[in-house]
């Protein structure tokens, strides 16, 4: 059995090579977004806008080749840093997880990623064969996100599979579950951009993770301070994440990019915090097959017994 201890927080070094996006994709009508007061479209192109920028650094954290392709002629926001390097540390910071844990698993691999429907994760992160990516995010935004990809060429890797599911099913668990997803296999879980409105919302996603989550699996994200007013922060999510079978780690912005060798411009941010959680009991599947196994060697014992008599 695998360690229960949090692996080290090690950011191997990556040579990058720096790809200028054309203006002229940049500008392509595909990416032209007619629902401009649509907030959670809004909030995803912005995503993709600090994506972008970072891309063209001269020394970009990661390369999303993909993110220009949702950006409108019209989008003009103002640079800024503080904003852009926080989110581009806490992708860098998922991505590298992500790859890290899935080349650690034998066999098919689980990865759900709940995320604001742009998320270019499935498409440019280089996944190992038989990898099965399931994107949670608002249907509204994928649809329009899967148009402008196709569009581009974007394509999952080969050997890999990739399933939507969308947020406003009601059911995430069954709908997981419909799409092949098993609790009795490893998985890799990720949050970063998908819309929370209350504190409740993502304490029921959090309670579907626990549910499907087999015994050491990770989940690493992102947590919207705003969602809650908790006086101890880090206190409740402990104490929310061990009710759920997770023990959790917080990750300050300063150690991501204390490893990566950037300087922060801005020490401390309040809008989010950075988790790393490992379960540490069974999923729900796991506790069936146990229990299956138990009557099973129980109804085999009653039968020898009853043959001696």
């Amino acid at each position: 059995m695998q360690s229960l201890c949090f692996p080290p927080l090690h950011f191997p070094a990556t040579a990058l090579r720096r790809r200028i996006i054309p203006t002229s994709v940049v500008r392509s009508a595909r990416a032209e977004l007619r629902e401009d007061n649509d907030p959670l479209l809004q909030s995803a192109v912005d995503s993709a806008s600090l994506r972008l920028r970072e891309t063209n650094r001269t020394e970009p954290l990661f390369i999303d080749p993909y993110a220009a392709c949702f950006l409108p002629p019209s989008t003009n926001k103002e640079l800024n840093i503080p904003e852009q390097q926080h989110y581009c540390l806490a992708t860098k910071f998922i991505d590298d997880k992500l790859l890290q844990t899935a080349k650690r698993i034998d066999g098919l691999k689980q990865v759900v990623l709940f995320t604001d429907g742009m998320d270019t994760r499935p498409y440019r992160l280089n996944w190992p064969a038989s990898t099965m990516i399931f994107d949670v995010s608002p249907q509204k935004v994928f649809d329009i996100a899967s148009d402008k990809l196709q569009g581009v060429g974007a394509r999952i890797p080969k050997g890999c599979m990739f399933f939507h599911i969308p947020v406003e099913s009601g059911d995430i668990e069954q709908s997981l579950r419909s799409k092949g997803f098993s609790g009795n296999r490893p998985s890799i879980w990720a949050m970063q951009g998908l819309p929370l409105e209350s504190q409740p919302s993502f304490e029921a996603i959090l309670s579907t993770i626990g549910s499907l989550a087999m015994n050491e699996s990770y989940l690493i994200g992102e947590l919207p301070t705003d969602i809650t007013h908790q006086s101890d922060l880090k206190k409740w999510m402990e104490k929310l994440f061990m009710s759920n079978g997770f023990q959790v780690k917080i990750v300050s912005y300063e150690e991501i990019a204390e490893s990566l060798g950037v300087v922060l411009h801005s020490q401390v941010n309040h809008d989010k915090i950075m988790y790393i959680a490992q379960q540490l009991r069974f999923s729900d599947d796991q506790m069936d097959k146990w229990r299956q196994e138990f009557e099973r060697v129980e109804e085999d014992g009653d039968e020898q017994g009853f043959e001696e008599l």
